[in-house]
Order: C-alpha cells, then sequence, then structure tokens
C-alpha cells in the first residue's frame, strides 16, 4: 500500500464518527448477505510478469475511501457484502489453483451476485466450473471485458493466456460466449480465426468506442441470455486504455475509456442473470498515484449499485 493510500484510509476510519459511511462499511461477516466476495491472488504461469497476487489485498484497503452515496443518482449503496476470505494460492499453478478457487465459488453461488478478484486471468476458468458445478457448462455463458482473445494453445499448461481456450476443450459452446474490447495489433490472426470457428461473438474495442461500450455489453448480454441460464463476467480490467489504467501489464493505449467501463460495469450488476463475475490482471505494484486501487475501488462501486437495480 502506498503512502498516500495508508494516510487516507486512515483518515477515512477516523471519520466514521463524522458521519462518513464507507462502502468498507457493508463489507464483512454477513453470511446471509446476497453479494460474496472472494479473494483469489494467483499470479502463477503469467505470460507477462507482474504482482496480479497482490490485488485483493490492494483492493480491500481501499474500500475506506469510497462514500456509499452515489450523488448523481440520489441513491445510497446499502447491500451488505459477505467477505469470503481468500483462497489460498501461493506459489501454486493455475492448475493446482483450479479446484480450491471452483469450490470457493460454488460455496458461494447461491448468492445474488459472487465477485472473484485476482489475480491474473487464469482464475477465470475455475470461477466459470464453480458457477456451472451444479448445472454443468451447458447452461453456463461466458462474457469477457478484455483486451486480448485468451485462446492460446494449452498444449504448454495452463496460463492466463488461455483461460478461454481452456474452457471451449472442456466443452464451453463457444457460442455462449462473449469477447468485448478486443484491440488491434495485441492478437493474432489464429486467435481470431479460432474465435470465429468457435461461434464466440467478437466485438472490438473500435465499436465500443464508436457505439458505447455499455451498449455494446447490452446487446451481448441480451444474446447470450437467450442460449443460457446463468452468465459469468470476466472483467480483465487491462481493456482500459493504459493513459487511465497503468496497472495491468497488458494494458495497451486505445483501450476503453474508464467511465464507459465502469458504465458497462453498472449495466453487467443490473442484469439479472450475471450470477458470477471476476476482477483479474490488477497489478498494485504498477500503480501509480493509486489510480489502480482508485479504478478497482470504482468498478465495485458500480458492480454494487447496478446489483441493487435488479429490483
Amino acid at each position: 500500500m502506498t503512502a498516500s493510500l495508508r494516510c487516507e484510509t486512515m483518515i477515512m476510519e477516523d471519520s466514521d464518527s463524522l458521519g462518513w459511511p464507507s462502502v468498507a462499511d457493508l463489507i464483512g461477516d454477513h453470511p446471509q448477505a446476497a453479494v460474496a466476495l472472494i479473494g483469489a491472488g494467483l499470479n502463477e504461469r503469467s505470460l507477462t510478469p507482474g504482482r496480479c497476487d497482490l490485488g485483493p489485498k490492494a483492493f480491500r484497503a481501499v474500500m475506506p475511501r469510497f462514500s456509499t452515496y452515489d450523488v448523481e443518482t440520489g441513491r445510497e449503496l446499502t447491500t451488505r457484502v459477505h467477505d469470503a476470505g481468500d483462497v489460498v494460492l501461493k506459489a501454486v499453478s493455475p492448475a493446482g489453483a483450479f479446484e480450491p478457487i471452483r469450490a470457493a465459488v460454488e460455496a458461494q453461488v447461491a448468492r445474488g451476485l459472487t465477485v472473484l478478484i485476482g489475480g491474473n486471468n487464469a482464475v477465470t476458468r475455475p470461477g466459470v466450473h464453480g458457477v456451472a458445478f451444479a448445472s454443468g457448462l451447458g447452461r453456463v455463458a461466458v462474457l469477457t471485458l478484455d483486451t486480448h482473445f485468451d485462446l492460446r494453445d494449452t498444449d504448454q499448461g495452463l496460463t492466463n493466456g488461455n483461460p478461454i481456450q481452456a474452457l471451449l476443450e472442456d466443452g464451453l459452446d463457444g457460442r455462449r460466449i462473449s469477447q468485448v474490447g478486443l484491440a488491434p495489433f495485441a492478437n493474432t490472426r489464429r486467435a481470431h480465426e479460432k474465435a470465429q470457428a468457435a461461434g464466440i461473438s467478437v466485438r472490438t474495442a473500435r465499436e465500443c468506442r464508436d457505439r458505447g461500450l455499455a451498449t455494446v455489453v447490452t446487446e451481448e448480454l441480451a444474446r447470450l441470455s437467450g442460449l443460457c441460464e446463468v452468465i459469468y463476467v470476466d472483467f480483465d480490467i487491462d481493456v482500459i486504455d493504459r493513459s487511465q489504467w497503468p496497472a495491468s501489464p497488458g494494458a495497451r493505449p486505445g483501450g476503453v475509456s474508464v467511465q464507459d467501463f465502469f458504465d458497462a460495469t453498472r449495466v453487467i450488476g443490473a442484469h439479472p442473470k450475471v450470477k458470477a463475475v471476476d476482477l483479474t490482471e490488477y497489478d498494485p505494484s504498477l500503480e501509480i498515484g493509486d489510480l489502480g486501487s482508485l479504478t478497482a475501488g470504482r468498478w465495485f462501486c458500480e458492480l454494487l449499485a447496478g446489483f441493487e437495480a435488479r429490483g
């Protein structure tokens, strides 16, 4: 944690008596809560070296900096969040992490929404299986917000570069996958052709900028809803333009704007078939002025605001 984050966190904690209800006050041991939070700091087998394992700790530390009040809507966040703790993943490979992450998600998925904080993108595959455990992959759809296809071959093992390929090999029908935010010069022709052959819906960063990320996401949620019972969403946060989001090794210039990312997050949180989401590729070691932690924290606020709109 940076010095400025420590300082402001102490200020927020001390200001409870001054009438500052924070999002941190909503998170705790709440067994009956409609939303669950799980940390999954997986970092092994990342194609780009980094410290995504630090993500869950930094994420929780920034929560006192966020008020529960949304001045734009005049609404107050009130949803309690059960903190289910962290899955122990130090020096664990993606293959070794599969079962503990899957089991952690399965244990919470009866709630309205389960939130998995990575960790690198290899947490997505076990997260999807955790949602699918009771009903099978045939009833689950996957939406990714990501710069990359994540369709690298699995012959050399599981990495953060192949969770979607691994899910296809597990039997997930590509027609029930939507990939949104894909960037030019960050993917290969072979990956694009694999996605097309599998029936995956491919929406580029250009289309998201031209038409609005929330609009594209709304369309894909509607498409997937007709094909499944539940939807899992992977928020690979490197989809955001690197000038606004430096805290991911894979973030590129020309990604989606951070405001568009927030708007799309609220749309996703509001969708009744979205049962679980993850936030991946957040590397606090790349922080500049706490920009990463503040972005991740605002993402969570938008997610909760969307969830409360389900009614």
